[in-house]
């Protein structure tokens, strides 16, 4: 079969862990034998008419070439072809479980264009349109069956393509896309509570950036290093103590698995969504309010015990039984084969 993986590129050239999930994925399918193309169109989410010509440009793309397309985040889904799955990141989260935090005050417009999506993500994900629904997580499941009334199953990404060591345990990790959204903010009022020394190293960039580096300015334990290599970030989970991730509601995060893969325990919310489903509190991290105080609590417990972080960390590598690219690219393409 010749397959199709269409995503969305950002319009303002961002990357992340979608952009990983793509490699493993591509990667995956060829390791099936079967040859696959990444088809990408810029996705622009500034406005709601940006993210109306955005669903149209996916909804124009040309794909007849391919036996099968799998589709990816929104508005990729929109693409039409008689043989499609979607392997879905999420939907447009701004207009879903995000909505209450992005706008202040919910005009009737607003409410409009919020089930105007909600309709259209509804109709092109349900069948004949879309075949099957994978979701990378139960977060994304449940969204998608409270908002949308649908069915997915959950089908959990690999670790991102990488080698991941084990090497010191020095100071604390908070690898990020540097957005509201993430809550690197708490990190920086958590630290206010926090009586030692340790080093909080902070990778990555985003519209927030001036914001918390200014939130951050008087403490000079916290270093903003900005975009990494994915050598150097391997490199930076090899020798941190900890990870800290405490973002509102993730739909995934391959942040924490790449902390367990290199044995460092992971300090999440409880309102973090899916990492809080992988970090057991007390056995490879800590799930901690979002809070400042209680993130600061579980901040100084590791830190004034190294030889319990690295206990932790050993049990976080020991529960790293994932999935590979493979498994999951013989999974989509076995619902393609059944569809074509």
């Amino acid at each position: 079969m010749k397959i199709a993986v269409v995503t969305p590129v950002s319009r303002t050239g961002e990357t992340g862990g979608a952009e990983l999930l793509y490699q493993g994925l591509i990667e995956g399918l060829r390791q099936n034998g079967t040859q696959v193309d990444q088809v990408r169109a810029v996705s622009d989410e500034s406005s709601f008419q940006a993210i109306q010509r955005s669903y149209l440009t996916f909804y124009d793309l040309d794909v007849s070439a391919y036996d099968g397309v799998i589709s990816t985040k929104a508005p990729s889904y929109l693409i039409r072809h008689p043989n499609h799955v979607c392997y879905l990141l999420h939907t447009m989260r701004s207009y879903y479980d995000m909505f209450p935090y992005e706008f202040e005050q919910v005009h009737p417009s607003l409410a409009r264009e919020r089930r105007f999506l909600h309709s259209l993500d509804r109709g092109a994900l349900s069948f004949p349109r879309t075949r099957s629904v994978y979701v990378i997580g139960k977060e994304v499941a449940l969204r998608l069956e409270k908002w949308n009334g649908l069915q997915s199953r959950v089908l959990r990404p690999a670790l991102p393509l990488g080698q991941y060591r084990t090497r010191a345990y020095r100071f604390l990790l908070a690898p990020s896309r540097l957005h509201r959204w993430k809550r690197i903010d708490l990190i920086i009022l958590a630290l206010r509570h926090v009586g030692t020394e340790i080093k909080v190293k902070i990778t990555g960039s985003g519209e927030d950036e001036q914001h918390l580096r200014d939130l951050a300015r008087k403490d000079k334990r916290i270093e903003f290093l900005g975009w990494v290599s994915r050598r150097r970030l391997l490199k930076l989970y090899g020798d941190a103590l900890a990870v800290l991730f405490v973002p509102r509601q993730e739909d995934f995060g391959f942040v924490t698995m790449e902390a367990f893969a290199s044995s460092k325990p992971v300090i999440t919310c409880a309102d973090s969504g899916e990492p809080a489903r992988f970090v057991q509190d007390g056995v490879n991290g800590y799930v901690c309010c979002p809070d400042p105080l209680d993130l600061a609590g579980a901040i100084e417990r590791l830190t004034a015990d190294p030889v319990r972080a690295r206990t932790l960390g050993e049990s976080a590598r020991a529960g790293t039984d994932f999935s590979t690219w493979k498994d999951i690219g013989g999974c989509l393409l076995t619902a393609l084969e059944e569809g074509a």
